[in-house]
């Protein structure tokens, strides 16, 4: 699973997992029990009354050596800088960081910079995207997904 955390109006919240400007999209597993938004919540925590989920905007398939491998895509409502810093990562030894979008997509991995742009569009257009191994099989607009 992975989480879109937009800063103000052109900020995207981003996990310095090295200390070294290797930059990730905050990402976590969903459980058995859990849905990708109940999840959400353990990935980000420090929200005081938890992180502002918007919704689920993609599903990416992709097919590995022994098992497919599922992302779901959260989007969260925009944050303040502030209440963002307010917020930890899993992965104690990441750094958050707030980067202009247009930075932190260019220097997000390949497949992360892919989630990324497709998850903001998905949430500009209203609707819900299904990817197969990084390929968009279909759209659903919001009200069919809801």
């Amino acid at each position: 699973m992975t989480v879109l955390v937009p800063v103000g109006a052109d900020g995207l919240l981003t996990a310095d997992v090295t200390g070294h400007g290797d930059l990730v999209l905050p990402v976590g597993n969903v459980e058995d029990h859990q849905t990708p938004e109940e999840a959400a919540q353990l990935v980000l925590p420090g929200a005081p009354n938890g992180l502002p989920i918007l919704r689920r905007v993609a599903v990416d398939q992709v097919q590995m050596r022994r098992r497919k491998v599922v992302t779901h895509i959260v989007v969260t409502s925009s944050l303040t800088q502030k209440d963002a810093m307010g917020l930890a990562y899993r992965d104690p030894r990441a750094i958050l960081r707030v980067l202009h979008t247009t930075q932190a997509v260019a220097e997000l991995p390949e497949r992360a910079r892919a989630r990324a742009l497709l998850g903001l569009q998905a949430l500009a257009i209203g609707v819900m995207a299904y990817l197969e191994d990084g390929t968009v099989q279909r759209l659903e607009s919001v009200a069919t997904y809801e």
